[in-house]
């Protein structure tokens, strides 16, 4: 409700698009940043004018105008029963299967043995950082944080690795890494926040039985629902149909996983990897490709500018605690050096099974980007006590993400090339 009128679920929906196709026309017209870059930091600057209004005018009631305004959107159902869904079969259709089965052992461990291993790490280590700056975050939360912030978002970075010319089998490990640890990471965090709010204690036995379950019958049904899509889509050639097909699949598909109890996300993975390649190869004309590929791209823009602009507006909504700003900053050395060991390690131990090159570790890590997938996790937790500290933290690290990291991958890597090719 805002200004005593109360909003639909559509009145929200054109809010944030028109919010983020003005946002956007301004960035690409005056700012010339990355979307992503732009929209985030106009999200957050439009949050600091609302605060700003509401101290220099006493009788200003913006910033509780967007804080009900936002309290109004159902993020988990939204975030965690629609737009990942969408982000993640976008991401699995430009995977080339053949050039990741190369890297498959890689991208196997990076995504399952590298998020746990970097879950913990994380998990661990905000724990004891809140304690350093007085903000006692209860442990099972700390391990929600980890799970939230471990996957990552190739999309970003994939146009950079391109430019640099790094091999065509790295290039499919990053992006089939991130697309699978995004996958596994949502399972490990579905597992981890039902823990925390039902105030039980986290049962390994029991986690691991959940994982297996989610993650096996996830790969099971994305395989059945691709093939299922692949042969109408063989049978016919009219882009219109073929298009719908696979917005059918991505939306029946995620409705069929929650009502089976099987993890949507790596369904949706899986079928966008079926679709992607055995469909774009065998089951569709030129035309059709086309379409396929300039929808979803659309579909995957959209959803990601309205994610980065929550993320800037959410601001608004965090106490305005000191404690929480330096935990933020805290958070981006411990992601990192968290990503580091969670890459690093397996990467040594399978050196003998594919070595990736002096490109990779750099790559994997620094190009490990947070991005959409972080974002929609985090406005997704309900309102608890350690909400404020946990947002505060993945807004962080997710700008140091997408503007350091992302701003600088290109240069690193090309810096990299040259020392090891002299």
């Amino acid at each position: 409700m805002i200004g005593g009128v109360a909003l639909t679920p559509f009145d929200a929906a054109a809010i944030l698009i028109v919010l983020a196709a003005t946002l956007g026309y301004l960035n690409f017209r005056f700012l010339k940043l990355p979307p992503s870059v732009g929209l985030t930091i106009m999200g957050a600057v439009s949050s600091l004018i609302v605060v700003g209004l509401d101290r220099l005018l006493p009788g200003s009631t913006a910033g509780a105008d967007v804080a009900r305004f936002l309290a109004g959107i159902d993020f988990h159902t939204t975030l965690m029963d629609g737009m990942l869904s969408f982000l993640l079969f976008a991401g699995a259709l430009h995977v080339d299967w053949s050039e990741m089965k190369k890297g498959r052992w890689p991208i196997l461990v990076l995504s399952t043995i590298g998020v746990l291993i970097s879950t913990a790490l994380v998990g661990a280590g905000f724990y004891a950082l809140g304690r350093l700056v007085g903000l006692d975050v209860p442990p099972i939360w700390c391990l929600v944080f980890g799970a939230l912030i471990s996957p990552t978002d190739p999309v970003s970075v994939m146009s950079v690795l391109k430019r640099a010319k790094v091999s065509p089998v790295l290039e499919a490990t990053v992006a089939g890494e991130s697309l699978f640890n995004d996958g596994v990471g949502v399972v490990v965090f579905a597992i981890l926040l039902a823990t925390a709010v039902s105030g039980e204690p986290l049962s390994l036995a029991r986690a691991a039985h959940l994982f297996l379950l989610e993650a096996g019958g996830g790969i099971v049904l994305g395989l059945a629902i691709g093939w299922i899509a692949f042969r109408a889509m063989r049978s016919i050639d009219e882009y219109k149909v073929e298009v719908m097909i696979t917005l059918a699949v991505v939306m029946g598909g995620y409705a069929l996983a929650s009502a089976i109890h099987v993890s949507g996300p790596v369904a949706m993975a899986v079928a966008g990897l079926v679709i992607g390649n055995a469909g774009m190869a065998y089951a569709m004309s030129d035309t059709t490709r086309e379409y396929v590929h300039k929808f979803w791209a659309l579909i995957d823009d959209i959803l990601n500018a309205v994610l980065f602009l929550l993320i800037g507006l959410e601001v608004v909504t965090i106490p305005a605690d000191p404690r929480l700003l330096v935990l933020g900053g805290l958070a981006i050395p411990l992601v990192l050096a968290s990503r580091t060991v969670a890459v690093m390690l397996p990467l040594t131990l399978m050196k003998r099974l594919l070595d990736l090159g002096p490109l990779a570790a750099p790559t994997l890590i620094w190009g490990g980007l947070r991005g959409g997938i972080s974002i929609a996790l985090a406005l997704g937790l309900a309102s608890e006590a350690a909400r404020p500290g946990l947002l505060a933290a993945t807004y962080m690290v997710v700008l140091f993400s997408v503007i350091v990291q992302g701003g600088t991958i290109e240069r690193l890597l090309r810096r990299v090339a040259a020392r090891s090719s002299t």
